[in-house]
């Protein structure tokens, strides 16, 4: 059949196909290592990569080593910095720490900082992309909203008003509220004619930027608007008031047609209410909710009952929906629609915030990537985000390891595994599960053995974590035997203790090359090392115990004996000589075809040199039966045919001397 070459394509996707297809009915889909996924049910074969690394690519679509230390490294050495519990969970014969992040609402504010200051020398490097820029932002912004909801000061004797502390975390949220949605507000002005100046105020107070809005009133000359202005969200007389003059002005049909529509709008959000000053305008979920607490509600409203309030009107439809950023910024196309329970993680913690039970029900979608970013496949953020608000209280739940999962995706493509066997570290142990951990981290060293056995940082790393040195050496040593690594291998399952695999390594594969190149120390050290654990080793004695008696035994022959002792020394050395030739017969016999040839040549030259040693100089207190007794015992060893006819010529010329001497 004529081969043809089969153009190849390949590029990057985020699409997870599921793997069951593979040798399925719809065969053609398959995976392969490294999350490449293989399409090749055509004259073409797709190679697409899950793209698991895309937040740390320029707009180039480069991959850049100050956004791998900004998004990875930086956040993982400043957790791993933090306060940990460990706790100790045996698996088999080992035992793993299994850690957790603790740490208090004191220092939850320090802890934010921290990772702001992360996230912006991230935004400091060049050529990332508006979108990476956005999503950055919202990270800021989301750190900024935890420390704003979860953190606690401490109280000295001097501010002793526990009441106060409500009102100072609604005034602080209220500045995130303006921060964050400065820059919607900024967009809409910008696009507006300068001489529209109500609806420019109006879109002013949507952010809460009433200083500036009452310094343009006053400098157009409408001096009553900026006093009413300077008082809004104020006294909640002051919003009736308003409310009872625009009443009356409709009750005694004043025609609206002399005064602007903004001013009427504005008025109406002045005297709180804000669905008639919007009409039919859109606006995002975050002035919304600021809308709410600004104009409408009681000053003195706490943020449970703010979001309370807009969570009602949400279920009836009043209120925007919290969308994610990457949609309401206009990151993606928005494919969102009503009904859908994704929503902005940002909402996710004002709910968080005002519930009561700990066993917070929405936890895997709040957690999910879509929560915080527009890809599915990233998860190096929120996963931090996530052990932060577990570590303070905020909710307990041990459910949560797709996120835990997907973190160490991200982590394994970049190479990193010692930081995936970090994340794996601190999934919540679960007692129907208790070796999941364990399952995960032998993968993960033997998956990507090449990758952490090839940094020796990586290496140590691992071993300081407490991971059993054992399921490394098994993880090296089949790496090792995979690549024909025989001798690297053996090393391996010595030091995770398979003594049986080491051994039959050692028999087939390795024992024969070390005495074809004389390295008969590195032989012995080996066999020692096996030797304690011997009554755990199948075929000790015709396998590693045949090379330790042939060195035991040539040492023997090798001494000089006394003469007084020669002939029961001869005798004696026959036997054992004997022994270990039945020994080698058996060990063939054991062994097999397991035996290369290098193996059966290496049997011959130990037998040959114990037969050399054996009849090599008996001495002269030996008599010819003796000496003709071990020229038997060598004709029965494993010797081949051309060495023996040399020692049965010495057997003839001994036999002709004992008949000579027989005959005298």
């Amino acid at each position: 059949m004529e081969v043809k070459e089969t153009p190849v394509t390949k590029n990057y996707s985020r699409n997870i196909v599921d793997a069951s297809l593979f040798m399925g009915k719809s065969f053609g889909i398959a995976w392969g290592p490294n999350g490449l996924l293989l399409h090749c049910n055509s004259s073409t074969i797709n190679l697409q990569k899950a793209a698991t690394d895309n937040v740390v690519r320029d707009e180039n679509n480069k991959v850049r080593e100050e956004l791998i230390d900004s998004c990875f490294d930086s956040p993982l050495n400043f957790h791993k910095e933090i306060n940990h519990e460990t706790k100790e969970v045996e698996v088999d014969d080992y035992k793993i720490k299994i850690q957790k992040l603790v740490c208090d609402r004191l220092s939850l504010s320090h802890i934010c900082r921290s990772y702001i200051s992360i996230i912006e020398k991230q935004l400091e490097v060049s050529g990332l992309s508006p979108s990476k820029r956005v999503m950055l932002m919202h990270q800021v912004l989301v750190w900024e909203l935890i420390k704003v909801l979860f953190s606690s000061r401490e109280i000295s004797s001097l501010d002793p008003d526990m009441e106060a502390l409500p009102l100072i975390r609604r005034a602080e949220f209220s500045y995130w509220l303006q921060e964050s949605v400065m820059h919607r507000v900024q967009d809409e002005i910008s696009s507006l004619n300068d001489s529209n100046d109500l609806q420019h105020l109006f879109l002013l107070l949507t952010g809460r930027q009433l200083d500036t809005a009452v310094e343009l009133s006053a400098s157009r000359g409408d001096v009553r608007l900026a006093c009413l202005l300077s008082q809004a969200g104020g006294s909640m007389f002051n919003r009736s008031d308003l409310d009872h003059q625009l009443n009356l002005w409709k009750t005694n049909g004043l025609d609206f047609s002399f005064i602007e529509k903004e001013r009427i709008k504005i008025l109406e959000l002045l005297s709180g209410n804000i669905h008639e000053a919007l009409g039919d305008m859109n606006i995002d979920w975050k002035r919304f909710i600021g809308l709410l607490m600004w104009y409408q509600l009681p000053p003195d409203s706490d943020l449970i009952s703010i979001f309370q309030t807009y969570h009602r009107l949400l279920e009836n439809g009043r209120a925007p929906y919290p969308v994610p950023v990457y949609i309401d910024e206009g990151v993606v196309e928005n494919s969102w629609t009503p009904g859908n329970d994704r929503f902005d993680l940002a909402y996710y913690l004002m709910i968080l915030h005002g519930s009561e039970e700990r066993e917070f029900g929405i936890l895997k979608t709040m957690f999910s990537a879509f929560a915080s970013s527009h890809d599915p496949l990233d998860h190096h953020m929120i996963w931090h985000q996530r052990a932060v608000l577990e570590a303070v209280g905020t909710f307990s739940c041990d459910d949560l390891h797709v996120l835990d999962i997907g973190f160490v995706s991200q982590l394994l493509s970049l190479g990193h595994c010692h930081w995936a066997i970090y994340v794996v570290l601190h999934m919540s142990h679960r007692e129907d599960y208790p070796n999941l951990q364990a399952r995960v981290i032998k993968e993960i060293l033997f998956q990507f053995c090449e990758t952490w056995s090839g940094q020796e940082s990586q290496r140590e790393f691992i071993e300081e974590l407490g991971v059993p040195s054992a399921w490394m050496h098994e993880a090296l040593a089949v790496y090792h035997a995979y690549y024909g690594n025989s001798l690297n291998a053996l090393e391996h399952y010595l030091g995770c203790g398979f003594w049986q695999k080491a051994h039959s390594t050692f028999i087939s594969l390795v024992a024969h090359s070390l005495f074809l190149s004389g390295k008969h120390s590195e032989i012995w050290r080996i066999a020692t090392s096996m030797e304690e654990h011997k009554s755990e080793i199948e075929n000790w004695d015709v396998g590693a115990g045949i090379y330790m008696t042939f060195y035991t035994l040539r040492i023997s022959l090798e001494e000089d004996d006394d003469a007084m002792t020669e002939m029961v020394s001869l005798k004696k050395k026959n036997d054992e000589c004997k022994e270990f030739f039945n020994r080698l017969k058996e060990s063939l016999a054991v062994w097999d075809s397991r035996l290369p040839l290098d193996a059966r040549m290496v049997y011959a030259k130990m037998a040959e040199e114990i037969s050399d040693l054996l009849v090599g100089d008996p001495g002269e207190g030996s008599s010819i039966e003796d000496k003709l007794e071990c020229f038997s015992t060598i004709f029965d060893s494993p010797i081949p045919d051309d060495i023996l006819s040399c020692h049965l010529q010495s057997a003839i010329s001994h036999f002709a001397l004992h008949l000579t001497e027989a005959v005298s």
